[in-house]
């Protein structure tokens, strides 16, 4: 199939096809750098922007700090997810996940390092890939989407070593349980899958929506957003943002949010999640509301709490959704300015 050529623009329209395109933009995915002093965004063009936290946080900081020191063209549709090792950048798009070396990107040196492809049932199969998670542990990545499968890649090879299948629709997120080698999978068929990475199998499943204090059937049965800390699990989506404990199968929160959410993240003694409507949601373990931060984008995608060691001055979290800003909060409680692409 040849590739489609890309659009031709006259010179005198550029500035108006620029700003058609931030417009509509929608970043879905957010990945720290190494250092820590770096943030990359992926939007619903395909294009990676790479943000100095170190500039836009400096008191001397200018507008034009907030804008990319690099922007390049990672894949031909979206970037769904993104995520960082001591090295690499990796993307994910439909299809295929693609490397980049943070030292080149820096240098704004923006060629692709290798690309693989799970082996998807059908040659003519592009399924979009919606999650990447990395389990360091045994220095492999695991990739989730629209073939309903977790595919784990080992990083030292490139070669695929093993597929998870039990999801009987799209998978949408992703989370280790880092005391042991267990992975959670959220989907559209409305089920969390615990997989033990022992024994290649699925040793738990809960069917969220069937619970009636978390249904809500007018939002549908997805799981768009799950995270872990240890025993407990919390997930929403179609379904009420609901806490649960994992060894009882148990729910023992359910969060007073109208909105569906699709981002979540346990942070000290808090959740934080977003999803439909601007703001970002500060919820006590016990389902207190503590705070909503408004932000600048209608609706949100992804938070990125930056915990880098190397460089506590970057501490920040960063939240993006549709729009073509990155709004970076220095802390909790209030939005200190927006990243721009």
């Amino acid at each position: 199939m040849e590739r489609a050529a890309p659009l031709a623009v006259p010179l005198g329209q550029t500035e108006v096809f620029q700003a058609l395109q931030r417009l509509h933009m929608t970043i879905f995915s957010q990945s720290v750098s190494p250092c820590g002093k770096f943030l990359a965004a992926g939007n619903n063009y395909g294009q990676i922007a790479i943000f100095s936290l170190s500039a836009a946080l400096s008191s001397e900081a200018k507008e034009e700090s907030k804008k990319p020191v690099v922007t390049f063209q990672a894949h031909d549709g979206p970037v769904y997810s993104m995520v960082s090792t001591d090295r690499h950048l990796l993307s994910a798009g439909d299809g295929e996940v693609k490397a980049w070396l943070w030292a080149e990107i820096l240098k704004k040196g923006c060629k692709e390092l290798w690309r693989r492809q799970p082996p998807y049932r059908t040659s003519l199969e592009v399924p979009e890939i919606n999650a990447l998670l990395l389990v360091p542990k045994e220095n492999s990545l695991i990739l989730a989407g629209g073939d309903c499968q977790l595919h784990t890649m080992d990083l030292e090879t490139g070669t695929f070593t093993r597929a998870l299948r039990g999801h009987t629709d799209y998978i949408h997120c992703l989370a280790l349980r880092e005391r042991s080698p267990e992975v959670l999978s959220g989907g559209e068929d409305g089920a969390v899958r615990l997989w033990d990475l022992r024994t290649v199998r699925e040793v738990q499943t809960i069917e969220v929506y069937k619970h009636e204090e978390c249904s809500r059937p007018h939002n549908g049965r997805w799981i768009g957003c799950l995270a872990t800390d240890s025993d407990w699990m919390v997930c929403g989506g179609g379904p009420a943002l609901t806490l649960w404990h994992l060894r009882s199968s148990t729910p023992t929160t359910i969060f007073p949010m109208r909105a569906p959410q699709k981002h979540v993240t346990f942070y000290q003694d808090l959740i934080l999640s977003a999803g439909q409507g601007r703001s970002v949601n500060h919820w006590q373990l016990s389902g207190e509301l503590k705070a909503q931060v408004p932000g600048s984008s209608p609706g949100l995608l992804s938070l990125s709490l930056n915990q880098q060691p190397a460089a506590p001055e970057c501490k920040v979290l960063t939240v993006a959704g549709s729009s073509c800003r990155v709004d970076v909060f220095t802390n909790l409680g209030y939005r200190a300015f927006s990243l721009s692409f």
